[in-house]
């Protein structure tokens, strides 16, 4: 089919550490176990007068998605008239904002917020001008507790205070890529046409925005792919923490980078552009997906370096560890770089 296998199930969804795994640990047993905090300046984004109020709500068994689906039905607005930062996990316990627009209706904000309340709990509010976009938080802070944790304590410490020095392979975790990568088999049958903003807007609206939604995950499946293989091939060359020469210059000032790939590839030159397109022609089935599209190329950072990184051994096998991350990056893939995590939130999925 190709240099590399894209058969279906044969996908590629474990990557290399930077140095090895050196415990074991189950992960999210409740939800209690993984807390996740929103960072957002407030006091910019939500000023305090506007069109769309602001509501922080502390949630868990709900996933990011259900929220803005309910708080529209309970405004009456459209789901598109509600606006988040990022997703949140279902099994957790997350604080984060929402926005609805409710222009004029100042005056009843406090008898919507208490019928909010009897859902979710309300920890703060405001007015803003503006719906909340995707990323626009600062970033999210996190109070993780491992059970069941396996390894010698010394070489877990260790392993920490390094993550803390020189952070982890900043990959995309594999929860992106459908089970046994079945976005990226999906992504293989996609009609480029459909992916490009000019055509696809009248496709989208004849078709009530459903397909061009469900081809935008698998396209962004595949790019995030073919960065984490990029990535690994860093990771296994020892380059990952180094900038390259012909890094591009966006990336220098703060580190490395990879390619999120586009119409053009990547904007990398020298020797890192070889070494990238090197990794990515071994797909060409994804070479000719995002050349016959008008996405441009990007870069992500190639490490993922957790602030304000703390840890406490709560009894003989239970590890509590705190850390603050950017958005759009992966607090579960980051310590994996250190475990072989079981995350028992799986066997709650259907429930």
């Amino acid at each position: 089919m190709s240099t590399g296998d894209t058969t279906p199930g044969h996908w590629r969804l474990d990557w290399p550490t930077s140095d090895g795994r050196v415990g074991r640990a189950q992960l999210k047993s409740a939800p209690e176990d993984f807390r996740v905090e929103e960072v957002l300046a407030v006091s910019e984004l939500i000023p305090g007068e506007g069109e769309h109020l602001c509501l922080c709500l502390e949630k868990k068994g709900d996933n990011t998605e259900f929220v803005a689906r309910q708080l529209a039905r309970m405004a009456g607005c459209r789901s598109f008239d509600v606006g988040f930062c990022g997703l949140k996990d279902r099994h957790a316990v997350t604080t984060q904002w929402f926005s609805l627009y409710r222009p004029g209706m100042e005056a009843s904000d406090d008898d919507f917020i208490r019928e909010v309340a009897g859902h979710w709990r309300v920890l703060d509010s405001g007015r803003a001008p503006r719906k909340l976009r995707r990323g626009e938080h600062s970033a999210n802070r996190f109070t993780i507790v491992l059970r069941n944790v396996g390894g010698q304590k010394p070489e877990i410490d260790a392993a920490l205070h390094r993550l803390g020095e020189q952070g982890a392979p900043n990959y995309f975790g594999p929860q992106r890529f459908g089970h046994d990568g079945g976005n990226l088999d999906r992504a293989l049958k996609i009609d480029p046409s459909q992916l490009n903003r000019r055509a696809g807007r009248a496709k989208r609206s004849a078709r009530g925005g459903r397909d061009g939604s469900k081809n935008v995950l698998y396209f962004s499946a595949a790019r995030s792919w073919l960065f984490n293989e990029v990535l690994a091939a860093r990771v296994s060359d020892g380059s990952w923490t180094t900038c390259l020469p012909g890094e591009p210059a966006e990336g220098a000032a703060s580190g490395p980078t990879g390619p999120m790939w586009g119409d053009g590839g990547t904007t990398a030159t020298d020797g890192q552009e070889t070494l990238e397109r090197d990794v990515v022609k071994q797909w060409p089935e994804f070479e000719r997906l995002f050349a016959a599209t008008r996405m441009q190329p990007e870069r992500r950072p190639l490490v993922v370096q957790p602030q304000e990184l703390g840890w406490e051994w709560q009894g003989g096998d239970t590890l509590q560890i705190r850390f603050v991350l950017p958005p759009g990056q992966y607090a579960t893939t980051m310590l994996g770089d250190i475990f072989e995590l079981e995350d028992m939130s799986l066997s709650r999925h259907n429930e």
